[in-house]
């Protein structure tokens, strides 16, 4: 009852309507336009439900309700991989945001399950961008964080602020939330000099 209540409240009354007209398979005695029609129909319902349940999630994780933003998460995992296949870079942003959420429940171990699938479509997609990559590492970096290994936490963090500098520059605003968190880091080693100075970069 209580994982139903929150699947309810996360995203399923977002998306209860927008589920019925969806069936796995359509009608053979349909024409070939027919039938193309729909599946394409089907396809843009699908990518729609994906987005609606990531911006959701993403909502709830924005304002620190991370139990909320699971169920939404894995509605834009699941919808996303109808929509483009379980290999595609278009999952990444959905496991990411399922390990951060996890993270901030304190499922380590689930959060470390999503962050390698998301490491597995990145060693598998030769073209992947730098700027995912580095959200990639920063991801990695906060789980190393908060499991206590802070140097491998600061390897992840400094890559993803190198990753990210290198596409959008190094006084970006995409690269000062690695500055950010990674003078969070310094703070736990008690390192206030560098910290300091990190914190003044953001």
């Amino acid at each position: 009852v209580d994982h139903q209540r929150a699947d309810w409240v996360s995203i399923h009354k977002q998306i209860c309507q927008l589920l019925i007209p969806i069936q796995p398979s359509l009608p053979r005695l349909l024409s070939d336009k027919e039938r193309n029609h729909g599946m394409e129909q089907l396809l843009r319902r699908q990518k729609y439900i994906a987005e609606l349940a990531f911006s959701t999630a993403q909502s709830f994780v924005a304002g620190g309700q991370h139990a909320e933003a699971i169920p939404a998460a894995l509605q834009a995992l699941r919808f996303g991989t109808r929509a483009y296949g379980s290999a595609s870079l278009c999952l990444l942003p959905a496991y990411l945001l399922l390990a951060e959420a996890s993270t901030g429940v304190g499922h380590l171990q689930q959060a470390s399950k999503y962050l390698s699938q998301a490491q597995w479509i990145v060693l598998s997609t030769p073209d992947c961008s730098a700027a995912l990559q580095g959200k990639l590492h920063r991801s990695l970096g906060l789980l190393r964080a908060a499991e206590g290994n802070l140097e491998e936490a600061l390897y992840h963090l400094a890559t993803d602020i190198y990753l990210t500098s290198s596409t959008f520059g190094p006084k970006s605003i995409e690269a000062s939330g690695g500055y950010f968190h990674m003078a969070n880091v310094f703070c736990h080693q008690k390192k206030m000099d560098i910290a300091n100075s990190l914190y003044a970069e953001v």
